[in-house]
């Protein structure tokens, strides 16, 4: 099945390496033209211009833009719907504030186009492990789509499926999943992203603990001079906290035990304050994601052992690039 595709970023270009090994076509199109003679090298059609990607698309004709939320993704989107006709379906797959979902898709029906909103989670590994996706937006498109989701998605695999699961959405335990209408896709994405900021804490936190059991400010009898990635690798076997971000928090210390390669300055990319703004506009108390965002904030103030581990962690899942400098602890 055929796909347009701008941006080919991490994500984006993996998220076309994966349909063309599947099968399918993907007409491509990014800033940086190198990306997509690159990708032209492994099957996919390149187009110079916005003009030539949508001529190179058959009707529905679809796009699937992944680039940064706010203004970028918002002038792509609007600049796709000048170009695009009724019955052709434009899709943001980027991390967009689901309220924008809602309004762009008011705009894009005026021209009778399709606009979902996919939440895409899978970071750099995504290409091999496969794409966790969320989707809003009307049934038809969906349905569509459904061959691209299908593929983009990581499939059953080796997990055991959940008893009594028969009477619900089948394609969730393939990884993906139809949410609801416009904006669904993405505010499930958001609350996944501010989920992910509050594991993430409690993981940095305990291991700075185990970073700091040794302190001279303890008696001598009840220091501990700990190893933190063994201990970070025996959780992963068998333990009730194993998790992936577990096993990217153990990549990370077997490489750098102090993680002396992160300032420990940690960036958030949005998704967890509109969690916490969604969860006071709903008056339901998420303390322990209020206070992972605000965790981020400080951060960028002062450094911890525990920061550093969340800055191994967002790098090891997304590539994500943040400050280094020496760090002595």
């Amino acid at each position: 099945m055929q796909l347009g595709v701008l941006g080919l970023g991490r994500m984006g270009a993996n998220i076309v390496r994966r349909l063309i090994r599947n099968g399918h076509e993907c007409v491509v199109y990014n800033r940086s033209f190198d990306k997509v003679k690159e990708l032209q090298g492994e099957g996919a059609k390149g187009a110079k211009t916005l003009e030539e990607l949508v001529a190179g698309l058959s009707k529905p004709r679809a796009a699937w833009v992944m680039i940064p939320a706010g203004q970028p993704t918002e002038q792509m989107v609007l600049a796709l719907a000048n170009l695009m006709e009724s019955g052709d379906i434009i899709i943001d797959g980027g991390n967009s504030y689901y309220k924008d979902d809602v309004r762009r898709a008011k705009l894009m029906a005026k021209k009778g186009i399709h606009y979902l909103d996919v939440g895409t989670s899978g970071g750099v590994w995504g290409l091999e492990r496969g794409y966790c996706l969320m989707i809003g937006g009307p049934e038809i498109p969906v349905k569509h789509l459904d061959p691209n989701f299908r593929t983009l998605a990581p499939g059953i695999g080796k997990i055991e499926q959940t008893p009594g699961r028969q009477k619900f959405n089948p394609t969730a335990e393939q990884g993906y999943l139809h949410c609801g209408p416009t904006g669904a896709g993405h505010f499930v994405k958001m609350v996944h992203n501010g989920i992910e900021y509050g594991i993430m804490q409690a993981y940095a936190e305990g291991f700075d603990i185990f970073a700091n059991a040794n302190s001279q400010e303890l008696n001598e009898d009840l220091r501990y001079n700990l190893s933190v990635p063994d201990i970070a690798e025996v959780w992963r076997r068998g333990s009730v906290v194993g998790s992936w971000l577990l096993d990217l928090a153990s990549m990370a210390l077997a490489e750098n035990p102090s993680l002396s390669n992160f300032s420990g300055t940690v960036e958030d990319s949005g998704e967890g304050r509109w969690t916490v703004q969604a969860a006071i506009e709903e008056a339901v108390p998420a303390e322990v994601l209020s206070a992972a965002l605000y965790t981020r904030f400080r951060s960028r103030k002062e450094h911890t052992f525990a920061e550093r581990m969340l800055s191994a962690m967002r790098y090891k899942f997304g590539g994500h690039i943040e400050l280094k400098e020496a760090v002595k602890k």
